[in-house]
């Protein structure tokens, strides 16, 4: 855990793999293995003094350059009950009322959506729709999606490339508003999309 002001930041990552014991998979890293880091900020958690921690990478778009590709993504006012399917219970995905409390004037989306769209919206335009195209992929949520909200995911290719993997920066937008997804970068592998005819 860091302290950045009055905010609490706190670190956590989690491997899942394949070894059947923890003794298959101390020492190793294997192929097949799968990493989730995650960042959590808890607001009026700080101000007690402790480590600031290190400072988080920048992943800009390249200035100056259009997108490579931009794919558009209208959500539904359904949208929303989707992981409630999935056992996620939260209201503050299903009813208006904890997003009003929480300042958000209603319902919002679930972050994990708007990050779903983003992955999506790369793979499918640039990685052939196969996901083993896709080897990183991180972002930073900075504003909240509504149910009925139209999504715009711009990505541009670097051609920075290492090993077969090129890294990709991206943005998801809220038509007309405010930014979804910033900071976004994904390690594909691209390649000319194939006609399913």
């Amino acid at each position: 855990m860091y302290i950045q002001g009055l905010w609490a930041v706190v670190f956590t990552s989690c491997v899942l793999s394949s070894a059947t014991n923890l003794q298959d998979y101390v020492g190793r890293i294997q192929d097949d293995n799968s990493a989730a880091d995650q960042k959590s900020f808890g607001q009026g958690q700080g101000g007690w003094g402790g480590p600031k921690g290190p400072g988080s990478p920048a992943y800009p778009p390249p200035e100056g350059k259009e997108p490579d590709i931009v794919h558009v993504t209208q959500t539904s006012k359904e949208s929303a009950h989707l992981y409630r399917l999935n056992g996620d219970y939260n209201p503050l995905h299903a009813t208006p009322e904890p997003g009003e409390r929480m300042g958000f004037g209603g319902a919002i989306m679930h972050g994990l959506f708007s990050w779903n769209i983003a992955c999506h919206a790369l793979l499918q335009s640039l990685g052939n729709s196969d996901p083993a195209n896709l080897r990183d992929f991180e972002a930073r949520f900075t504003a909240p999606v509504k149910a009925g909200d139209r999504l715009v995911t711009e990505a541009w290719r670097t051609g920075d490339t290492t090993d077969g993997w090129e890294e990709i920066r991206f943005l998801t937008n809220v038509e007309g508003g405010k930014t979804a997804l910033s900071n976004g970068r994904a390690l594909m592998k691209c390649g000319v999309l194939r006609s399913r005819l």
